[in-house]
């Protein structure tokens, strides 16, 4: 590999490190976090380390590649283990539940739309009822009240009319 002592042979060593095996460093460390951004940081990090212990390296002791390869896999595992222990970030709860509307408000509404039901011709109550009180569709209403579906939509249209008309304040109009 050539002598590598000093700083400046230290950056020799990593340029040609890196021109030999930054590559596979790269795609390795991909593989291992399988992130292309983080595999990039952790191969600058494993550069860095092996800028630290560049004496080491040029003694010839093992294989160079292996070395950086194991230095790698090691970053790769410190990271997840750090990410592991360190608690998941979460937006801040504060510590009052929600306020929680006043259930009166809905009995008024019930109340009002019950009276103004009552002021509605019996046909359009029955459809409104089927409909809206009981959840039936179209064609179950129409069997239940013994009219055609076409009907019960005609109906459907002018009892909210109605409907709206009276808890307005107004007449409704002539009932259909």
């Amino acid at each position: 590999m050539g002598d590598y002592r000093g700083p400046d042979a230290a950056e020799a060593l990593i340029r040609s490190l890196y021109a030999e095996h930054g590559r596979s460093l790269l795609a390795y460390a991909t593989r291992l976090t399988g992130d292309r951004a983080a595999a990039e940081d952790v191969v600058q990090e494993t550069l860095v380390r092996a800028w630290k212990h560049a004496d080491d390296l040029t003694e010839g002791k093992g294989s160079v590649r292996g070395w950086l390869l194991t230095v790698t896999r090691n970053i790769v595992t410190d990271r997840a283990r750090a990410r592991a222990v360190r608690p998941a970030e979460v937006a801040d709860v504060e510590d009052r539940p929600p306020v929680e509307s006043d259930h009166s408000e809905a009995v008024v509404n019930t109340m009002v739309v019950l009276a103004a039901l009552d002021k509605v011709s019996p046909e359009h109550r029955e459809v409104l009822v089927e409909l809206y009180y009981r959840g039936r569709s179209v064609n179950e209403a129409a069997k239940e009240l013994g009219v055609p579906p076409g009907t019960v939509k005609s109906r459907s249209y002018y009892a909210l009319r109605a409907l709206r008309a009276v808890m307005a304040g107004t007449e409704p109009e002539v009932a259909r």
